[in-house]
């Protein structure tokens, strides 16, 4: 699995629902989403009125969540990040503490920033119709492929957090 788009592609097909999609409709998909987190991530910073807390707690029974967002707080999760430093560095990969820290962060801003509707629109997956009526569907994940391109632009990590959540997911601890 090389591109970021690969990673996104296969994102969307571990996620239910997904999973028996042709490839070219995920393929688009994603790379929609992967468009949309470099235009957002190009924008000019706003103030986000964002509070960054710190705290141990993100690795639970089978999963590890290294920041989420909350009523404007996003919280770092210590023992996460540590975690994928160390996964990190056995595979070579150029990740430091600080940008990991920074592209955590950044992940969840852009789930702060996202406008979820607009992204919905761009993706034009119809859920149901009723005559000439369409309801606009949610692709659920793409908001994911989004957020972490956004982080890579802004976080200055030399591997993508797509290929970080891949290692990951794969069960390396």
């Amino acid at each position: 699995m090389g591109t970021d788009l690969d990673l996104a592609v296969a994102l969307l097909r571990a996620t239910p629902t997904h999973e028996n999609r042709p490839e070219a409709q995920l393929r688009g998909w994603a790379s929609i989403a992967l468009a949309y987190g470099d235009e957002l991530a190009a924008a000019p910073d706003e103030d986000s009125g964002v509070r960054i807390v710190e705290r141990d707690g993100g690795i639970r029974d089978g999963e590890v969540l290294l920041a989420e967002y909350r009523r404007a707080t996003v919280t770092l999760y210590r023992d996460s990040l540590a975690r994928m430093e160390k996964l990190a560095a056995r595979k070579g990969w150029d990740v430091t503490p600080e940008c990991l820290r920074k592209a955590a962060v950044a992940h969840e801003l852009a789930h702060h920033r996202l406008d979820i509707r607009e992204l919905n629109r761009r993706l034009g997956h119809t859920a149901a119709r009723l005559g000439p009526f369409r309801v606009r569907g949610h692709v659920a994940g793409a908001d994911e492929i989004v957020a972490h391109r956004f982080a890579h632009h802004r976080s200055g990590l030399g591997v993508s957090p797509l290929r970080l959540s891949a290692a990951l997911a794969e069960g390396n601890r």
